[in-house]
């Protein structure tokens, strides 16, 4: 298997296995942070692949459409990790369009840029407003300011995609009252 092809393959497994181990369900939010260059075994921001974008977008979206999930691709800091997604997203949940457009070696990422082409009518906004319920961080771009509070990690079988580290976090809900309360344990 071509190394192209096993890094759309990892993306898809370990999507796939946030979604079922974070109880996901349609509509909800997939945030992922992605570096390309990580992927590649170099340090982020330096070795920016588009066709390495475009097998992870392929695996993720993928295991995303499966379940009806709206993914949410984060930009680069240069962009003050603005992010890619539908207009059917930014309506449902009341976002606000922003006017950018990501760029791969400038402003936006590799991830950012192929998601705004291949992306059935994307969009730019500033913030989800702390709204996805789950997420993927590939290669160290941090996403946790995107998954609603309050987020905590999620550990899967796949730890690298390529030959980068992935962090994975999922949303629960706060626990609240003390020493008396009892708690769902299925939300936990």
């Amino acid at each position: 298997m071509s190394e192209l092809k096993e890094i759309e393959k990892e993306s898809y497994d370990a999507v796939k296995e946030i979604i079922d181990k974070a109880g996901l369900k349609a509509g909800d939010i997939f945030v992922v942070g992605c570096s390309s260059s990580e992927v590649l075994g170099q340090k982020i921001g330096t070795n920016t692949s588009v066709d390495v974008a475009k097998v992870l977008y392929a695996g993720i979206s993928k295991a995303l459409d499966e379940k009806g999930i709206f993914l949410a691709a984060q930009c680069c800091e240069h962009l003050n990790r603005a992010l890619v997604i539908s207009r059917q997203a930014m309506e449902k949940y009341d976002f606000e369009q922003v006017n950018v457009i990501p760029q791969p070696n400038h402003a936006g990422g590799a991830f950012g840029t192929v998601a705004y082409e291949l992306m059935k009518d994307a969009v730019m906004v500033e913030d989800i407003k702390a709204k996805a319920s789950a997420g993927i961080d590939i290669g160290g771009t941090l996403i946790g300011m995107h998954i609603h509070p309050v987020v905590v990690p999620l550990r899967i079988s796949v730890t690298k995609i390529g030959e980068a580290n992935i962090i994975c976090a999922r949303r629960r809900p706060k626990y609240v009252g003390g020493q008396r309360a009892i708690y769902d344990d299925s939300l936990v």
